[in-house]
């Protein structure tokens, strides 16, 4: 009898499950054994018996979660194979963050790739995405809507020193997520000549000094102290995006709010975030690429998991390709929940 995809990886309450290897990937409850893409915390949860994921993402967790996230945990180096239980797995760039990754499943000559959240547009905070050719492409569909079509990331950044340059008596304030987002915000500004300090609220402050021990070029980044938000005239400063709203962004002189994120595409939801400087920079692919990416792997079927998932079940149906939605529950819309400092992780609204 022929061996079925179903066979490799099937659906279970916590997720993705396959069972001759007995592991889940990125389950939405604590397991036995997980395999996890990357750090968000709607991807990576603590509570499981053993966790393999790359070294960058098994030390983000201990970052976020502390130590004790897992009872114990493994280290996947990026293209090496190993053998757990009847299947052979190994991970691959995923270009989304600070170590994530992709994860291949091979038997008998099949492989399925489970591609997490994923990006091709260039990031010098994270290694680039890398194609693996398989049979089966679990992908995301966060941006998956032909309306999506990201600018230049520069060019977005390019925007933001524009506006201190005019506005030098004002003080930026950006929200953007604490782990990758924000970390690719400042490496862009460092790349765009920008040398003044970033200032960070103290959300930021844990995830960007372990982005530095990696080798990730930030530049000076001082905690923003409540005493001195009067003071920062012309500075940017980043926060995560509930704080663009509240009581701490009004200290600050005369704030022009700004906000980096693939949904400041969309108009409504700037004006409804209250936002004057949106600020279009997606951690995600958007239709191009996603369409691009389900090519290039060669796949004859795709299992699409959230996000947008009918448009691009469509889409692939019209190239020919089988095509399947997951309805994944558990995962923001984006991928990327996060936690509030010192507690618990729990889900917030998720913005790209």
């Amino acid at each position: 009898m022929s061996q079925r995809a179903s066979d490799l990886l099937t659906l279970t309450r916590e997720g993705l499950y396959c069972p001759l290897g007995r592991f889940h990937v990125d389950p939405t409850r604590p397991v036995e054994r997980a395999l996890i893409t990357h750090g968000h915390a709607d991807h990576a949860r603590a509570g499981h018996g053993t966790v393999l994921a790359t070294p960058e993402t098994l030390r983000i967790m201990a970052v976020r979660y502390g130590e004790d996230f897992c009872r114990s945990r493994q280290e996947a180096r990026l293209g090496e194979r190993m053998r757990i239980g009847d299947v052979t797995v190994f991970f691959a760039p995923a270009g989304h963050v600070l170590g994530s990754a992709q994860i291949a499943i091979e038997r008998e000559g099949q492989r399925i790739v489970v591609s997490g959240d994923y990006k091709r547009a260039p990031d010098p905070t994270c290694l680039p995405f890398e194609v693996v050719p398989c049979d089966v492409f679990i992908t995301e569909a966060t941006f998956g809507l032909p309306v999506f079509r990201h600018p230049d990331t520069r060019g977005e950044v390019r925007k933001l020193i524009e506006s201190v340059t005019l506005f030098p008596e004002r003080a930026h304030i950006v929200g953007a997520y604490a782990l990758g987002k924000a970390q690719r915000v400042m490496a862009l500004l460092r790349e765009e000549g920008w040398d003044r300090p970033i200032h960070l609220h103290g959300a930021m402050e844990k995830l960007t000094e372990l982005y530095k021990r990696e080798g990730v070029p930030l530049g000076e980044t001082p905690k923003v102290m409540a005493a001195d938000r009067k003071d920062l005239h012309g500075a940017i400063v980043l926060c995560p995006p509930s704080s663009i709203q509240d009581l701490w962004s009004r200290k600050f002189p005369d704030p022009v709010t700004a906000f980096a994120s693939g949904w400041m595409r969309v108009r409504a939801r700037a004006r409804q975030k209250g936002v004057e400087l949106p600020l279009v920079i997606s951690d995600h692919s958007d239709w191009p690429d996603l369409c691009r990416t389900i090519r290039d792997t060669g796949a004859e079927e795709v299992w699409v998991t959230h996000g947008q998932e009918d448009a691009l079940v469509h889409w692939c149906g019209t190239q020919g390709i089988r095509a399947k939605p997951l309805h994944l529950l558990g995962y923001g819309d984006d991928g990327e929940a996060e936690p509030d400092p010192g507690h618990d992780p729990k889900m917030e609204e998720a913005s790209a």
